[in-house]
């Protein structure tokens, strides 16, 4: 809970650079960085598309790669469970996309599986974010019945292990431009996510995470 990693984008000359947010005493300061991304519950490992880097006294480690079973998947974004399992977004050649999972068996990496059609329904599928106990999957897409270009939904774990359907976060959350990137922060306490405030510009939002147990099915 001492850092945060975004990406900023600057459209006029298309360039993009990282940025590092670090909390020393009561003040945050940020930084420009050479690499960032999603950071595991245990905040060790740090995943950019099909690398990561480890935590180290010194910082972070150089890149390594995620193997040969993730080598040929455009990811824009992992996210990993306590447990190991990776879920990750596969940004198609039409811009639609869908998500998959990778799991941990034994000491060893799965090949990457697709998600029902809970999840992979609609069109631009992406940026998941899997709970640290694997209760729930957040992730962004375009869906009939939406508020907007795109919503951010949430899937819960059924008790015989199966994801349920597709849960919209309500118009609460969701405008009529683009919500998504959902992250909530290792506390379970808040929600991360970007909007489309004035094109083509994003905001960083956050809300208190809390209405997240509201929307779990009883």
């Amino acid at each position: 809970m001492k850092e945060y990693y975004v990406t900023r984008r600057y459209h006029q000359s298309g360039k993009s650079s990282k940025v590092a947010f670090k909390l020393e005493g009561n003040r945050w300061y940020e930084s420009e960085v050479a690499w960032g991304g999603s950071i595991s519950p245990d905040g060790q490992t740090m995943y950019s598309r099909n690398r990561y880097r480890e935590r180290t006294d010194n910082g972070w480690s150089e890149p390594k790669s995620l193997g040969p079973l993730f080598e040929d998947f455009r990811i824009m974004r992992l996210t990993a469970s306590a447990n190991g399992t990776f879920v990750f977004d596969e940004v198609g050649s039409n811009g639609d996309g869908i998500l998959r999972y990778s799991r941990l068996l034994d000491g060893k990496r799965e090949v990457p599986k697709p998600f029902g059609k809970q999840i992979n329904t609609g069109k631009w599928t992406a940026h998941p974010f899997i709970a640290p106990d694997e209760s729930y999957i957040i992730w962004d897409s375009e869906r009939e019945g939406g508020y907007g270009d795109s919503d951010m939904y949430i899937s819960f774990r059924q008790q015989d292990g199966s994801w349920g359907e597709a849960i919209n976060f309500g118009d609460n959350i969701n405008t009529e431009g683009e919500d998504g990137g959902g992250y909530v922060t290792p506390d379970g306490k808040y929600l991360f996510y970007c909007r489309r405030c004035t094109p083509p510009n994003f905001e960083i939002m956050w809300v208190d995470a809390e209405f997240i147990e509201a929307l779990r099915p009883k």
